[in-house]
């Protein structure tokens, strides 16, 4: 799940510091890039162009290629996911993050070596694997953010707008170090 932001910056953040390997294909990319473009006025194709030229920059052997020839095997609740799916085989994934987890059940990924979760249960592991990392992490993004500047308390408001209340609650313990 690449979007919304503060999703996408936390999940880069934490990759970025080594507590997982980030994944993702092109097809991934489109997929989140048209959602953004029929989601939000303001977006334009150049600025999220620009967006996914620095994650791909941002996150070492992140590109996954050469999975489009799984896509007609695999079975999926919806099948436009399927490339997602292709993509976390041969990407050698063990965790499928998504907001659906109904699209990917896990009858269908367990034969794989894969579970879907969603982005709050799969940062909040990231979290317990290295709760110092993952406080700066968080304090790097909030810093960072600059148009407009966002408090603390800003930031974790956002955060829970994006469905991420048990990441928001567990850094709100310690929100005067964001």
């Amino acid at each position: 799940m690449l979007h919304p932001a503060p999703v996408r910056d936390l999940l880069i953040e934490t990759a970025n510091v080594g507590i997982f390997r980030a994944r993702w294909s092109d097809d991934i990319h489109e997929e989140w890039i048209r959602s953004v473009l029929a989601n939000n006025r303001k977006a334009t194709p150049d600025r999220l162009a620009r967006t996914r030229a620095l994650m791909d920059a941002a996150v070492p052997d992140c590109l996954v290629t050469n999975y489009r020839g799984l896509i007609p095997e695999l079975h999926l609740p919806d099948p436009e996911d399927r490339h997602v799916l292709a993509a976390a085989i041969v990407g050698r994934a063990d965790v499928i993050v998504t907001g659906n987890l109904r699209h990917f059940p896990p009858e269908v990924l367990g034969p794989f070596g894969l579970e879907a979760q969603h982005p709050d249960a799969f940062l909040m592991y990231q979290r317990d694997l290295a709760p110092e990392v993952f406080l700066q992490c968080a304090r790097r993004i909030r810093r960072r953010l600059a148009n407009p500047p966002r408090t603390a308390e800003e930031y974790l408001a956002s955060l829970r707008r994006c469905e991420l209340a048990l990441v928001a609650d567990t850094l709100e313990t310690s929100k005067t170090l964001l």
